[in-house]
């Protein structure tokens, strides 16, 4: 049984997934993390893997994540194909019926969605292509010459250069939407086009079932007298009040058709060239009547440009009063997570920053000086035969607080999940604690050794020489856990990425376009 999943279903999963991000029943995060990426493919950032998609991958995802930034509604648009105007070049022109046996010109597609038929101009305004210049002697189009910049409620030409194009403006990018949702592919599209008083006048000169272009397939053959225009001719169909104009050439054919009256209700219609008092001629002209989009031009911004893409955005950068965000080591994984908890909780997080990882605070003589070299190891012996081992993401000599994760490789399994037979530190996978028993011991051993945890320190912030340092996470006894509890919520999207090295004056925008 033939079947299709519409265009249009893609559509409505973008325009549903933003309102789901938007609503306050959700919360969205995006996240950083895999400090380490070479020891898990010496040649990571040459060639990242792709992501694998079980739950087991999923839950290594979660070892690996540092941090989380929240995704607010005003961090998520549903986005197009971005077509910068470009003098010279050839574009596709809206059509309602295009089809495998009446492709566009100028894409690879054959649907209306990989056609070539909406444009950006220099100032981040969006233009629609009714008429590409389309004709017998030009069955692809024409290349335009004269970049659209009106804002004209009605279409026109853009310039003088009779290129023949058409244009239809729709809207403006503003020049806040472009540092978050313009990118080298997407371009973003107004949020609540339904609703918006700022584009209500594009939206309510629309009408539903009007016609706003004829395209000449056939000028036809010995139409009656040369050189004559004829008026109010009426185009026949579903719908009612639209007229054209139609031109007669010296050769007797038809020079050009205009619309005079845009109709409206129409789902097809036929120039009826007999009623308006064009004679046929030995060749009745062929003249295809453009039918716009449910609603009209302009009215459903998502349906007519094919808004089946959603951006989401995440700014990452460095805050003395929460920094949750590492220096001085590498991030390779960006990702999103819905609805992930707080920790140790049911209610979801909602924090507009979380910390992903452990902590300890040190203490003692030479911490101010000492180092922790990242992705190196550190251990505690927590009891007689029991270590805890972690691998270290960053330490900060000015507060003492050292960040570690701990993952599968600590017991009993290999970087890509497989168990081992004698794994180095056993089969469990042991926390650091401020209480120990037998012959354990606070000290940290590390690339720096004696160094102990601070079990007398608890809080989010510390006071040195007068000056107050914030942590970014709980202490308690001088240990911090993490503020989202792993391996809840849904990971949604996951892009193993060439390692960067954050530093403290730097800042990473993370765009993720979900297609869907």
């Amino acid at each position: 049984m033939a079947a299709i999943i519409t265009d249009q279903i893609r559509i409505l999963n973008a325009k549903n997934f933003v309102a789901g991000v938007t609503t306050s029943d959700n919360s969205y995060y995006a996240f950083v993390g895999l400090p380490n990426p070479t020891s898990i493919q010496s040649d990571w950032d040459d060639d990242p893997p792709g992501p694998t998609d079980n739950f087991s991958s999923l839950n290594d995802v979660w070892d690996t994540t540092i941090a989380m930034k929240k995704i607010t509604s005003e961090d998520i648009k549903q986005v197009v194909r971005k077509l910068n105007w470009s003098s010279g070049t050839t574009y596709d022109y809206y059509r309602h019926d295009y089809s495998i046996t009446n492709v566009p010109s100028n894409a690879s597609g054959t649907a209306l969605y990989s056609a070539n038929y909406f444009i950006v101009n220099s100032d981040y305004r969006v233009y629609i292509c009714l008429n590409n210049g389309e004709n017998p002697e030009n069955p692809d189009g024409r290349p335009s010459l004269d970049e659209p910049t009106f804002t004209d409620l009605e279409p026109r030409a853009a310039g003088t250069s009779g290129d023949g194009y058409i244009w239809k403006y729709l809207y403006t990018i503003k020049p806040s939407e472009l540092i978050k949702f313009d990118s080298t592919d997407y371009m973003p599209v107004p949020l609540d086009w339904e609703t918006s008083t700022e584009n209500a006048a594009v939206r309510d000169n629309a009408v539903d079932g009007s016609i706003k272009t004829v395209i000449i397939k056939n000028r036809g053959v010995g139409l009656g007298t040369a050189n004559r225009t004829y008026t109010r001719v009426p185009i026949k169909g579903d719908g009612s009040g639209a007229e054209c104009t139609v031109v007669i050439n010296n050769d007797q054919q038809v020079d050009s058709v205009t619309i005079s009256n845009q109709g409206k209700d129409y789902s097809f219609g036929n120039v009826d060239l007999v009623a308006g008092g064009v004679p046929t001629g030995s060749t009745i002209p062929s003249l295809d009547v453009i039918i716009s989009p449910p609603g009209g031009h302009g009215k459903d911004i998502y349906r007519e440009l094919g808004a089946s893409n959603a951006l989401l955005y995440a700014r990452i950068e460095n805050d003395d009063e929460n920094p949750d965000f590492i220096t001085g080591n590498q991030i390779a994984r960006i990702g999103i997570v819905k609805n992930p908890k707080a920790y140790n909780s049911t209610s979801t997080l909602s924090l507009s920053k979380a910390s992903a990882v452990y902590a300890i605070r040190l203490t003692g003589a030479g911490y101010s000086s000492a180092t922790f070299t990242a992705d190196s190891l550190i251990e505690q012996t927590v009891g007689t035969g029991v270590t805890a081992v972690g691998k270290v993401i960053s330490y900060d000599q000015v507060t003492g607080v050292l960040k570690y994760w701990q993952d599968r490789t600590l017991a009993g399994f290999n970087t890509v999940g497989t168990a081992q037979t004698n794994p180095v530190y056993g089969y469990n996978l042991t926390r650091f604690s401020s209480t120990v028993t037998g012959n354990g011991s606070i000290e940290i051993v590390g690339t720096t050794s004696g160094l102990n945890i601070a079990t007398t320190f608890s809080g989010l912030s510390t006071t040195l020489n007068n000056r107050t340092y914030y942590l970014g996470q709980s202490f308690t006894n001088g240990l911090s856990n993490p503020e989202v509890e792993k391996y809840s919520g849904d990971i949604i999207y996951v892009d193993n990425r060439p390692a960067i090295t954050r530093s403290s004056n730097q800042k990473e925008d993370i765009k993720v376009i979900l297609q869907f």
